[in-house]
């Protein structure tokens, strides 16, 4: 039986689900690579679908587990490749260009935050990948700060095999309750994202407060 109609069973056929499935069962250990390759490139694509399935298509014995791991960590890297690429073209000086020009932020923050990633851009990378919507983010700052080559794609596979492992053996030890997966890693993206907004709408705040009271001084 084939993978797209064992799905059928428990998600629609269109939608990611089904275009996952389609994959898989079309190209195997490929087509999850292909996925996961993709949704590193565009983040809306999400992994809490394309890992798990791909599980239950091992399970199923559509491709074996080894390759539906290595496949997807392959993937992984590929998508956080292109993305280190696009940092790396994007380049620092116009990092700075850009970022003079917008409101409510400093040169020195961003060089703060530089000197932040020097530091700590190892475990940023590491942990990075395996945090929703942050997984894809991360190589675009390392790019920018030119990250060796070499040590970036060691720490991108190897925290993207950590994340991979955890959602495909779910799917896999789940079988036909796969899409279960998906209701508690988004959960956890939701959560990160309102994180992430209640941090960002904390730091204009403290900005807007910083220039008014510049402004007061200054009359």
């Amino acid at each position: 039986m084939q993978i797209v109609s064992l799905a059928a069973e428990q998600a629609p056929t269109g939608g990611v689900a089904g275009w996952a499935a389609g994959l898989v069962d079309t190209l195997g250990g490929p087509g999850a690579g292909l996925a996961i390759a993709l949704e590193n490139l565009f983040p809306p694509l999400p992994s809490e679908v394309i890992l798990p399935l791909t599980g239950f298509a091992a399970g199923r014995g559509t491709l074996s587990l080894f390759s539906a791991l290595g496949w997807t960590t392959a993937g992984s890297v590929a998508g956080a490749l292109a993305l280190y690429l696009l940092g790396a073209v994007f380049g620092r000086d116009r990092m700075h260009a850009i970022w003079a020009r917008l409101p409510l932020v400093k040169t020195s923050d961003l060089e703060r935050t530089e000197a932040w990633f020097a530091r700590h851009g190892t475990k940023a990378v590491l942990l990075g990948r395996m945090i929703p919507i942050f997984r894809s983010l991360i190589s675009v700052p390392a790019g920018v700060e030119r990250m060796a080559l070499p040590r970036f794609t060691a720490l991108t596979a190897v925290g993207s095999l950590a994340w991979n492992t955890v959602l495909v053996m779910a799917g896999y030890v789940l079988g036909d309750r796969w899409d279960v997966v998906e209701s508690y890693v988004g959960i956890f993206s939701k959560v990160v994202l309102v994180l992430a907004l209640i941090a960002i709408a904390g730091y204009l705040g403290l900005r807007l407060r910083g220039r008014d009271a510049r402004h007061r001084r200054a009359r």
